[in-house]
């Protein structure tokens, strides 16, 4: 058991682990930005229990054993009080192991991820496949007549458990798999794949490949003219962040879904949208999905938990209980609140299209639970 850092007046030790470098920094810099701008907000109101937070920041890099690295330090090392971090399932896997296994240490994970993640110490403040295929494919499937799917996908726990439940609801609908493929991350190559979309004559690319190997697959997809055949692009996972990396004619028409994009209305996201901007006017924007939006929400979740505890006992177990119904009146993308018993947050849904190098929202799902019971099995982890 890490030593807590609650005895006496010293300050609550936040820790969180953000991919800065490697090919998910531009969604890392992104989330440190949002963990130094909501410990900020919460210090200049008198911090939590009258005590200053400290936030330790590390660079996760976009490697596994970098992020477990980072993740012991955190609890051997500063005896923090929660850690938060990790975008890949297999991060949170390495990042997990430290810090809830051997560190007995709360750990709130923020991203879009498979579902599944059970453990009493570990909240997820990201969508799951609930919240993202079960109510955008049907609308996609009606919407657009789309009735055939291709799969290509990178080679980890994330796709394969996405696509099983892609596969389940596609069916379920009148629709059908024609193709279903899985690349190392940093696969290049996607000539023969493309040549099968063509030959398919799939009506949807559903994609889950994701950086370093995103780029030349986008690239090589739009050159195939797959869009201008009338073709849809389909990556629930795709944020402002990354639609900026990519020249707007590939990425045009891509469908997203999301539990927040910049162009919601709502006062307070826009309120939010521009306190973040004027704090970093360049480089990584704020996002949902990509950790920005699960990782605001985990923050304030947990203080609002804490507030309610009154503590932060060795045990955490005050804190638990009352972050497993911690709720948020306002958040980005609208209210959120853990659902009793799972863990994880139900919240607003988005389905938006790339229009103009920007995302637009087309259908605003409502409020929608994720449906992850806390006793629920977990899947393989590799």
């Amino acid at each position: 058991m890490a030593e807590s850092s609650t005895a006496g007046a010293g300050p609550v030790k936040v820790g969180v682990i953000a991919d800065q470098t490697g090919p998910l920094s531009i969604m890392g810099l992104a989330n440190a930005n949002v963990a130094r701008m909501v410990v900020g907000d919460i210090n200049a109101k008198g911090g939590l229990l009258g005590r200053h937070v400290e936030l330790i920041l590390e660079d996760g890099a976009t490697d596994d054993a970098v992020a477990a690295a980072r993740a012991a330090k955190l609890v051997e090392d500063d005896h923090v009080d929660v850690v938060f971090g990790g975008i890949y399932s297999s991060t949170r896997q390495a990042i997990k192991a430290p810090v809830v296994t051997e560190g007995g240490t709360l750990y709130i994970y923020p991203e879009q991820y498979e579902g599944h993640e059970s453990d009493p110490l570990i909240f997820c403040t990201g969508p799951v496949p609930a919240q993202q295929v079960d109510p955008f494919l049907p609308w996609l499937m009606r919407e657009t007549g789309a009735k055939t799917f291709y799969l290509p996908s990178g080679d980890y726990i994330w796709p394969h458990v996405l696509n099983a439940h892609v596969r389940r609801v596609v069916t379920a609908n009148g629709g059908t798999i024609v193709g279903e493929e899985y690349f190392l991350l940093d696969h290049v190559d996607y000539r023969s794949t493309v040549e099968k979309i063509a030959a398919t004559g799939a009506d949807v690319v559903f994609n889950t490949i994701v950086p370093p190997g995103l780029g030349p697959f986008f690239e090589q997809l739009h050159d195939s003219g797959f869009t201008s055949r009338g073709g849809q692009l389909v990556c629930t996972y795709f944020d402002e962040n990354l639609l900026a990396l990519f020249p707007a004619e590939q990425v045009e028409g891509l469908y997203g879904c999301l539990d927040y994009y910049q162009t919601a209305g709502d006062p307070f996201s826009k309120k939010l949208l521009d306190q973040y901007d004027a704090l970093y006017p360049r480089g990584a924007k704020f996002t949902g999905g990509s950790a920005c939006s699960g990782l605001y929400r985990g923050l304030r979740l947990w203080a609002v938990a804490v507030t309610e505890a009154g503590t932060l006992d060795e045990d955490e177990d005050e804190v638990v209980a009352a972050l497993d119904h911690a709720e948020l009146v306002e958040g980005p993308g609208g209210p959120a609140a853990m659902v009793p018993g799972e863990h994880h947050v139900r919240m607003n849904m988005y389905i938006a299209q790339a229009r103009g190098g920007r995302f637009e929202i087309v259908e605003n799902l409502g409020a929608i639970d994720p449906q992850e019971p806390l006793d629920e099995t977990p899947v393989l982890t590799a």
